[in-house]
Order: structure tokens, then C-alpha cells, then sequence
């Protein structure tokens, strides 16, 4: 009886993320339409791209070269903050901007040290986005592009666009992650899934629902509504900054977020401890930092995830078959993600085992979080209760 209660269970949940959560699996919401192209604004606005930067010598000129050649028909300058970096990034920042005869309009700062109170990347990024206030004119909008991000010379043409037509004070992509390695093949399309899943993208680009999420890896925010909302001093601690940025902005007006093939990372994530290692650092933060939503989120996962397939392979009568039918839904649900990352359609059968290593990593979050190491990045660690990292 308990074998049938549990399959009966994950079927209708399956059936209810398939049909009432957005549509979030169709990944439908992306920047490729054919409207966005017809829409040209009567004056171009000004553009300032603010680039954090971390030891990211590996790929920061790759990143400032892409920014560096868009061919942006507005007025586009770009700030590269160098946050404390041991590795030479803002010496390759630099010589990058010269080789793209770019030197001109992209400035590199170095980050001062970390107030209190805030998080690292949050800081930085403040720092390039005040800069860019006390510029001679200040932008209209205000690009944040992570540094291990690069993007194709259309792409903030492209940006503008929707954001002018649609009157958006927030538009996002969320970057193509690399997806060559075995582990990046196994677990990146899924962690795209999940998110979605998370924040379903077509609820958040409703105006009239309170969700709001974005992509911290490519923002265009428009300068007035992110002043007129408080500022990143307004969400200062947060480590997952860029929902945090959504959730601040969209009682301001509008926000879009969108899949793409214009901007894509470079970060290489060449085993499955380089993935546990990102999904680790803001697990945990994203459950609040609470054991009881944790211990939740583990009793959803074994029955939505896990229970189909062992139970589709070791149950009877109609819990196998209702199992089955979930596990099948499971699987069909990740196919249109797996075609945007162009990986073979068998990984979605191993979904479960796929959704049980991201289980695995949840909890190394609470792990490192209790051991007083959560948000470890790049040899900081965020500690909630001070604000420092």
C-alpha cells in the first residue's frame, strides 16, 4: 500500500509540474524573436558594462575583447572591477581592452576592501555601478556581465532592443554554460532545468505574479529604476545577488529573463567536483539557511526523483506502472533542454540519478555552511550571521 501511496504521489506531482508550473521544461523563453529585430529606438541609450572580477585571469580577456566589440550603435564604455585578484587580472583586463583598440572606453578599477555588511561580488559590482554614476553622463542603463562571460558582437544590440520595446527595467539572459566534458554533458542541462523549474521563466516574465528571478551572468538594468529601488545597498548580503536584484526590481516596473545563444561561459567544469563546487557555494542559501525547509527538500526530491525509478524496476501492479508513467514523464520533461545544449537525448532517463547528485551537493552546502565555510568562492567564505566573506 505504501509502494502504491508513493507512486500515485510522484505521477500527480509530475503531472502538475508538466502542465500548472509554466511550462518551465518547454524552455521557451528565449531572445531569439524576429520582433525584437524590427524595433529600432529613435535615439540609441547610453550603456556602461560593469565586469566583476576575481581572479579570473583564465578568461577575463576573452570576456572584455567580446564586450570590447559590440557593435553597438549607442554611446557603450565598460568598467572592470578587479576585486583584490592575485593572478593578474586586471593587468590582462588591460592589455586585452588595448589589443581590441578599445583601451579608450573600458576603465579598470580596483575594488576597495570589503565593507561590512556586504557580500564580495555585491560590492564590486557596486563599486563599477557608482563609478559609472559620477561619469561626465551617466549611462541610461547599466550592463552587468560576470567575467568568465562572452558575448557574440549582437548581443546588446539586441538587448536594448527588447528593453526599449517592452519597457523592461531589468533584462536577463541566462548564459549558455559550456557543456563538452562528461560531467558538464551529465549535469549542466539539468541544472538549467532545475532552475527553471525553480523559477518558471514565463511566470517571471508576468508582470502580475510576484516571481522574479534573473542571471547574474548577463543583466542589462536600467540606471533609474535600480536608483530609485535603493541600490545594491539594498540587498547588500544577499548571495545569490541576482534574484535578489529581480526581487528588488520588478515592483519598479517589468523584468525578462531568457535562455540564449548569444552569451556563453567559459568556465570549464572538467569533473563533477567543479559543478558541486557552484551549485554548493548558494544551495544552501537558496533553502534560507534552514534544516526544515533542507529536510523538506530532501522528502520532495526521494519522491518526486528517486522513487519512480526504483520503483518502476522493483515494485508490482499498478505502483510499478504509475511509477513508471512518472519516470517517463520525468524523462520526456528534460528532452527540450537537452536539445538547446545539443547533448543525447538518453541522459533523460537518468534524470533521478542526475537529481540525486544535486541532492548530494545540497547537502554538502549545509555541510560547509554548519562548518562555517558556506559561499566558499574563490577563497572567501559568506557567513550570514556577519555579513563578511
Amino acid at each position: 500500500m505504501t509502494e502504491l501511496v508513493v507512486a500515485a504521489l510522484a505521477f500527480a506531482i509530475w503531472v502538475y509540474l508538466l502542465l500548472l508550473r509554466g511550462g518551465f521544461w518547454r524552455a521557451a523563453e528565449r531572445d531569439d524573436d524576429v520582433d525584437g529585430a524590427a524595433f529600432t529606438p529613435a535615439v540609441w541609450p547610453r550603456v556602461v558594462a560593469v565586469v566583476p572580477a576575481r581572479n579570473e585571469a583564465e578568461v577575463i580577456a576573452t570576456a572584455v575583447q567580446s564586450l570590447a566589440r559590440q557593435d553597438y550603435a549607442g554611446v557603450f564604455d565598460i568598467v572592470v572591477v578587479d576585486d583584490h585578484s592575485t593572478d593578474g587580472t586586471g593587468v590582462i583586463a588591460r592589455d586585452s581592452a588595448r589589443a581590441a583598440h578599445a583601451a579608450e572606453r573600458v576603465q579598470v578599477l580596483s575594488a576597495p576592501d570589503l565593507a561590512e555588511g556586504w557580500t564580495g561580488k555585491l560590492w564590486a559590482v557596486n563599486c563599477g555601478a557608482t563609478f559609472a554614476e559620477t561619469l561626465p553622463a551617466p549611462p541610461d542603463y547599466l550592463l552587468f556581465s560576470d567575467a568568465d562571460i562572452a558575448h557574440e558582437p549582437g548581443a546588446l544590440t539586441a538587448l536594448v532592443r527588447r528593453a526599449q520595446r517592452d519597457e523592461l527595467v531589468l533584462t536577463s539572459l541566462m548564459a549558455k554554460l559550456r557543456c563538452e566534458s562528461f560531467a558538464e554533458r551529465a549535469l549542466i542541462p539539468a541544472f538549467i532545468y532545475f532552475f527553471r523549474m525553480l523559477y518558471p521563466f514565463e511566470w517571471v516574465n508576468r508582470p502580475d505574479l510576484a516571481m522574479a528571478a534573473a542571471a547574474g551572468g548577463c543583466m542589462l538594468v536600467r540606471r533609474d529604476a535600480l536608483r530609485a529601488a535603493g541600490g545594491f545597498a539594498a540587498v547588500r548580503r544577499e548571495l545569490i545577488d541576482d534574484c535578489a536584484l529581480a526581487r528588488l526590481l520588478k515592483p519598479h516596473g517589468r523584468i525578462w529573463l531568457g535562455l540564449t545563444d548569444r552569451a556563453r561561459s567559459l568556465r570549464a567544469f572538467r569533473c563533477v567536483g567543479d559543478i558541486r563546487r557552484m551549485v554548493s557555494r548558494s544551495a544552501y542559501a537558496q533553502l534560507r539557511y534552514s534544516p526544515w525547509i533542507l529536510l523538506g527538500t530532501v522528502a520532495a526530491l526521494a519522491v518526486t526523483c528517486l522513487a519512480p525509478p526504483l520503483l518502476a524496476l522493483g515494485g508490482s501492479g499498478l505502483a510499478r506502472w504509475l511509477a513508471a508513467a512518472a519516470w517517463a514523464l520525468m524523462a520526456l520533461s528534460l528532452q527540450p533542454t537537452l536539445r538547446f545544449y545539443r547533448v543525447s537525448p538518453w541522459w533523460g532517463p537518468a534524470l533521478p540519478v542526475i537529481a540525486g547528485a544535486y541532492l548530494g551537493f545540497t547537502l554538502d552546502s549545509a555541510w560547509q555552511h554548519w562548518r562555517g565555510r558556506g559561499g566558499m568562492w574563490k577563497g572567501r567564505a559568506h557567513v550570514p550571521a556577519t555579513g563578511r566573506r
